[in-house]
């Protein structure tokens, strides 16, 4: 019998990659090309949407060759993709207009600026869940229609589509300019704050709110679901999931039940626990989200904490002090001194995310005596990742009314054993780290290949989670209490850096 696999697309902020996962979700091939990231002025961030689609016209034979694989024998593809990056195109040629506007992008700060001062401006936290902030997708489409003398008109006559990056792909992978579907699913969508969280429809008031034509967006999907079949790259090929990259991992973690929740630390932190079948409101810098919705089914929501700053702190660590030349060499480091010796860093870089949003915090390095060595800073820079998580999950506690009962794992620190640990001990709950790391990736495979009955059911997907490391918490109680203290004191004294008008 000739084997079948689930093929997954992971369209991140640097790079596309292609996967091909077995029955057992078990990595068979990758192929994967970085694209450039274009920086036109100061806090733009664009990309070439055209050439993150030849990319993919590159890699998609490429991970099946490397398997000796045809298009007949992939199940289903699964898409994941970098969340609120900004993509209009011309739906008679197929040309993006203009490059696609990335997440990290902050030219519509003034414009934010100007909106929430509007009477109104409320209805978009009330009906989407999320801040009025630079970081979701309808300011950007907003700047885009104002931007381009004639766009609105077009984009008002259904002439010009917008989408998030899978709304692009699965559009090209359909036929493109010949009968491309333009879907995109309720994660993606639950990310531009244009959808409202309850209905999981485009609200109107919303589009009036921004200025954005309802002819210009695409239909919404549950995450899980046969949106067409491909008819280039992989010819024949069921298209059966798309998510967001963070809700893929959660879904590649199995965290299916309210109270399970994962976090990627790569650059970044990102957590994201899943509250059931009811959004929760956050009043402790939270944001609402959908985390998947399986076709016929309620959709399952989850709270997300972004934590700026995790990796980001060892590169600099090891790029910009010099202390380290690699970063698996800071867990050495530290691992020479038993403690941190009074000293805390709180890498307030360009503010703090969740739960503070201090955008005019800046970083600090607090205790410091003579007594302080390399040795202190290395482990005070593992601490401030495990105290960042630590902050975002009483938020999380305090939001949802749950309690987390162990911290699935992913990214490329976690393979920092000490920094593992320290997360355990500071949130005094287990941390576990799977088998298969890619869990993005993960994700959007078992999500397709559940659309498509490659896998029964969540316990079959559950069966298929191994466990590769596991981190039990060993730190005193009365240490805890007395180092997060410590810790929040720290905190405080990054606030109220950057004064209006004294950059």
């Amino acid at each position: 019998m000739t084997e079948r696999y689930v093929m997954s697309i992971d369209q991140g902020t640097t790079s596309t990659r292609c996967i091909l996962f077995d029955h057992r979700g078990h990595l068979v091939s990758v192929a994967q090309r970085e694209h450039k990231q274009h920086f036109p002025k100061p806090g733009w961030v664009e990309h070439d949407a055209v050439e993150i689609w030849r990319n993919l016209e590159r890699i998609a034979p490429e991970a099946l060759a490397q398997a000796g694989a045809t298009p007949a024998q992939v199940a289903a593809v699964g898409i994941a993709n970098q969340r609120e990056t900004t993509v209009l195109w011309d739906r008679r040629t197929g040309t993006p207009i203009g490059r696609a506007i990335v997440w990290q992008d902050t030219r519509t700060d003034s414009l934010i600026e100007e909106m929430a001062r509007a009477d109104d401006a409320g209805i978009v936290a009330e009906r989407s869940g999320l801040p009025l902030a630079t970081y979701f997708s309808a300011p950007r489409i907003r700047w885009l229609l104002d931007h381009d003398p004639g766009l609105r008109e077009r984009a008002e006559r259904g002439e010009v589509l917008f989408g998030t990056m899978e709304s692009w792909l699965i559009w090209n992978l359909t036929g493109g300019l010949d009968g491309g579907v333009h879907v995109t699913d309720v994660t993606n969508a639950s990310r531009t704050l244009l959808m409202d969280l309850n209905s999981l429809a485009w609200d109107d008031d919303l589009l009036a709110f921004f200025g954005i034509p309802r002819a210009m967006m695409p239909e919404i999907r549950s995450s899980t679901e046969t949106y067409g079949v491909a008819r280039r790259v992989i010819p024949g090929v069921h298209i059966g999931a798309a998510l967001g990259d963070q809700q893929a991992a959660l879904f590649g973690q199995t965290c299916f039940a309210p109270g399970e929740a994962k976090c990627t630390y790569g650059t970044g932190g990102f957590l994201l626990m899943n509250t059931g079948n009811e959004p929760v409101r956050s009043s402790n810098g939270l944001l609402t989200t959908v985390g998947y919705k399986i076709a016929g089914e309620p959709a399952v929501y989850a709270l997300e904490g972004s934590i700026a700053i995790t990796g980001a702190l060892v590169q600099w660590f090891r790029d910009g002090l010099g202390l380290i030349s690699s970063a698996p060499e800071i867990e050495t480091l530290a691992r020479t001194v038993e403690d941190n010796g009074g000293c805390y860093i709180v890498p307030a870089f360009s503010g703090l995310f969740a739960p503070h949003w201090r955008s005019e915090a800046r970083g600090v390095i607090v205790g410091l005596t003579s007594y302080i060595t390399k040795g202190h800073l290395a482990r005070a820079v593992l601490e401030a990742t495990g105290w960042q998580t630590r902050e975002v999950v009483d938020a999380m506690n305090r939001d949802s009314g749950l309690s987390l009962k162990e911290l699935n794992v992913d990214g490329g620190m976690t393979a920092d054993h000490l920094l593992m640990q320290l997360v355990a001990d500071v949130l005094n709950v287990p941390v576990v780290r799977p088998m298969v790391i890619e869990t993005v990736s993960l994700g959007a495979a078992y999500a397709a290949g559940l659309a498509v009955g490659y896998w029964a059911d969540l316990e079959g997907l559950r069966r298929n989670w191994h466990r590769a490391a596991r981190w039990v918490p060993s730190m005193d109680p009365q240490r805890r209490a007395t180092e997060y203290d410590n810790w929040q004191r720290a905190v405080e004294r990054t606030f109220d850096w950057i004064k209006p008008g004294n950059h």
